[in-house]
């Protein structure tokens, strides 16, 4: 199997900019790195669950992903352009009207089930690099943890990087803002058109 390549390809997908990393960078600057641990392993928990189904209906998926993947890109594409939108109009008054209910566990890890990013590299992750060296039960939960585990660290690095920069963020809280919104406006066009 080639550990490296599969490694490779995990860090770098989970570590570029997608809805799970801007995600937890804004609610880490708004509500802080210890609340928005919670959602970081919501994403893992998510990621992993999405791993195994990958490992197991890859085949079934294959079949059918022409028809999913227009789908899946369309609902993910208009949740990021949502996100965007929630950004830029979100008022700086520092108050939090929902309590931090978007900054869930929860919604971690529901989060995974409309990110195409999450779904198409679960499905290449493990087609490519995982199933043609290895199909045992013990190997893919392995794997799949390994790759779940992956996905914590990504989104904890960049709740963490927003924890760290609060007051930088916060004196350029608008033009960080539409940063964040053009990166997610940037991935829903790429999934579009990809």
């Amino acid at each position: 199997m080639p550990l490296f390549s599969l490694l490779l390809y995990a860090f770098v997908s989970s570590f570029t900019p997608g809805p799970n990393n801007i995600m937890a960078m804004l609610f880490a600057n708004k509500y802080g790195f210890k609340k928005t641990f919670k959602f970081c392993l919501g994403v893992g928990v998510g990621f992993l669950v999405i791993l195994i189904l990958s490992a197991y209906f890859n085949l079934l998926l294959h079949n059918f992903l022409p028809k999913i993947e227009f789908i899946m890109r369309l609902l993910g594409a208009a949740y990021m352009l949502y996100l965007a939108f929630k950004i830029v109009t979100s008022k700086n008054t520092g108050n939090d009207n929902n309590g931090g209910s978007n900054n869930s566990f929860f919604v971690g890890v529901v989060l995974q089930f409309i990110n195409p990013k999450a779904i198409l590299y679960g499905i290449t992750a493990m087609s490519t690099f995982v199933l043609p060296y290895n199909s045992s039960h013990f190997g893919l939960l392995l794997y799949s943890l390994l790759l779940a585990s992956i996905a914590i660290m990504s989104t904890s690095s960049w709740s963490m990087f927003g924890s760290i920069f609060k007051e930088f963020i916060a004196k350029y809280k608008n033009q960080f803002n539409i940063v964040m919104a053009l990166l997610l406006v940037y991935s829903a066009i790429t999934i579009l058109i990809g």
